[in-house]
């Protein structure tokens, strides 16, 4: 199945630029707090140097590392999210960054980051964003550096939100100077249920 076809795929992956209009309520992928994956990993030592959280949203992943002592960055191309993370950074004494930036942009930062953390983004993209996202995801995270990533899984029923995505497309995509050391089941939570989604949590590590 063709996942960029509209005609298999009703809801086709959306662009940066879309996201603000999400921000006017509560979108269902802002929780009020990290992603139970992603804090287990956090809670495991998984996370070191400095962090990045791309497609922040309102910065809870950030936030998380900046609690954990760690220094944090967030980015968003949306300025209304960036601007709840920061008022949530100030509310509790939280030392985290957050800035209105492309993560299809990350080669022109000038930065480096030991460990980059994503929560949704990475299944928002199409194919050819895909591409031009892990390369600029290479120009910022060094040898033995880390990409976290959490994403629906092709096993979530339904077509409803973003494509799903599977375990080889996940490893074709790191295939080349990358090493991808876990892939395993997860759940995301929502704020549209108990449930949740199934998702992958994916661990890589930048080779060269």
């Amino acid at each position: 199945m063709n996942m960029d076809d509209p005609r298999t795929n009703p809801i086709p992956p959306r662009r940066g630029h879309d996201f603000e209009a999400s921000y006017t309520g509560t979108p269902p992928w802002d929780i009020g707090r990290p992603q139970p994956a992603l804090l287990a990993l956090a809670e495991a030592g998984a996370l070191r140097g400095r962090v990045l959280d791309v497609g922040c949203g309102t910065g809870e992943h950030a936030l998380m590392a900046a609690g954990f002592g760690l220094e944090a960055a967030g980015i968003d191309t949306a300025p209304t999210a960036i601007a709840l993370a920061e008022v949530k950074a100030r509310n509790r004494g939280l030392s985290a960054h957050f800035l209105v930036r492309n993560a299809l942009q990350l080669a022109s930062f000038g930065e480096q980051y030991d460990t980059v953390l994503d929560c949704g983004l990475f299944h928002v993209l199409d194919d050819e964003d895909r591409r031009s996202f892990v390369d600029n995801l290479a120009a910022v995270i060094p040898p033995s550096g880390r990409y976290l990533m959490l994403c629906f899984s092709e096993l979530q029923p339904g077509d409803t939100g973003p494509r799903r995505v599977t375990q080889d497309e996940i490893r074709a995509s790191f295939a080349s100077g990358w090493q991808v050391d876990s892939i395993e089941l997860a759940k995301l939570e929502t704020t549209m249920g108990s449930d949740g989604v199934r998702g992958w949590l994916a661990c890589i590590t930048r080779t060269t």
